[in-house]
Parts: C-alpha cells; structure tokens; sequence
C-alpha cells in the first residue's frame, strides 16, 4: 500500500515534467538542510528514479552553518542517505559566525541566503553535478510573490527551472505543485529523521509574518495559495 510519500509523487512528477526539469543522465545535487522539505525532497527523488523515463542520479549536500561556533549533529540524515544509497556531503561552514557576529545584519536571511546559495552552487560543482534540486513548495511560491510586492515593490518569485549558464548549473524546484501541511503530514506519518534548525531568528522571519497573512486571508477568500499560483501561471510570472 502507498505511503504518505508516495500519495505526493503525481503533483512531484507533474512539476518535473511540465517544466522539463530533469534531463537524461543528469547529476543532481539536493540541497539537504535536514529539514521536512528537503527531507520529503530527497525521498521523492529517490523514489522518482525507479520509474522515470530518464536516468539521473543524486547526491545530497549538507551545508552547516555552524551556528554559535557549533557543528550540528546530522548523523539521523546521513543515515537516511545510506539507507538510500544515496552519497551525503557535509560541509562546514562559518555562515552563521558571518552573518550573526561579524556582519550583525539587520536582515540576516537575506545575506545568508545568498552566501549559501553560492557554496551549495560551488560544492555542486566539486560533487560533479550538473543540477542542484531545492525544497520549495507551493507556499514558499505563494510567499515569495507577497514579500516581493510588499517589500520590494515588484511582481516576481523564484521559477520553477533557473539556468545558471556561467556556473553551467541547472535550479529546479520539483515540489512546487505541494502544500507544506502535506509535506510535513508525510514526513511525520513516514517516520521521516528531521534535524531541528539552530538558527537564532528561526521562526521570527518577514516569511513567518506572510504566512500568518495568507492564512487569515484564506479564511475569508479560501485557497490564496492555489489562486496566486494560478496566477503567475496565466502571466508567465518568473517562468511560471
């Protein structure tokens, strides 16, 4: 009988294939915080390659910030990965000594997602992959829109398939087309390891206020996430 996980895998594989995400002998790198998202992300990844029309494979990348000078213990992560036999890279580094001590941003998601995006791109390279894979959802889409507007003024999210050409890598965000409470419903009901995020500001971000907002919203107008989607869909927003 089919998991929670693998009740996902339709919306999964329709992202993939509505915006040819995945290309024959593609190497894909998975950014793997251990977090549910990039947990469910590395499953589905693995389960997909049992049936796709194409071949790929797919090595998971850890990047540690090290916060507060700590290393984090992703070993339930690791174990994951044998257990798929699937290759974990750890890499340690000084982003949150960066981002919270030297540099005392005001904003710090913002710089630290840069400075992290460029070392799972570089360590991607190093690995051999020609493809790095992310854990967006459907709400991350759907926040992003709102945050962009708001903050910034402009109308743009991430897409689905970002061609790097000078780094000769390839973004794509497989899980677009799924909620967060399923995600999380699944990794909870598979049994799924997840390793706790040790970031000072988790859970205190501009994105935390945003969904509070959509959540209110969806209460009065119904399913906001679903609409704004569909939106950026007719308008070819970002790719969409």
């Amino acid at each position: 009988m089919a998991d929670r996980i693998d009740r996902l895998l339709s919306r999964f594989q329709a992202a993939v294939e509505r915006y040819e995400m995945i290309k024959a002998g593609d190497h894909i790198a998975v950014g793997l915080s251990g977090g549910k998202d990039s947990i469910a992300l590395l499953v589905m990844l693995q389960r997909l390659r049992r049936f796709y029309r194409f071949p790929f494979k797919v090595t998971a990348i850890t990047l540690d910030p090290c916060f507060g000078g700590e290393k984090n213990d992703y070993s339930p992560v690791t174990s994951l990965c044998e257990e798929l036999e699937i290759p974990h890279i750890i890499k340690r580094t000084r982003l949150g000594e960066i981002v919270f001590e030297e540099r005392k941003e005001s904003n710090p998601c913002s710089l630290c997602a840069r400075m992290r995006r460029g070392a799972l791109h570089k360590a991607a390279q190093v690995a051999g992959c020609n493809v790095v894979a992310l854990g967006h959802h459907k709400d991350d889409a759907a926040q992003t829109l709102l945050m962009n507007m708001f903050a910034g003024g402009t109308i743009g999210c991430f897409s689905p398939v970002t061609e790097l050409t000078r780094r000769e890598l390839r973004l794509i965000r497989p899980m677009i087309f799924i909620e967060e409470k399923d995600i999380a419903s699944a990794v909870r009901c598979c049994g799924l390891p997840v390793v706790k995020s040790r970031c000072p500001v988790d859970g205190k971000t501009h994105r935390n206020e945003v969904r509070r907002l959509i959540a209110v919203l969806s209460e009065q107008y119904g399913e906001i996430n679903e609409r704004i989607i569909g939106a950026m869909q007719k308008g070819g927003i970002s790719g969409w």
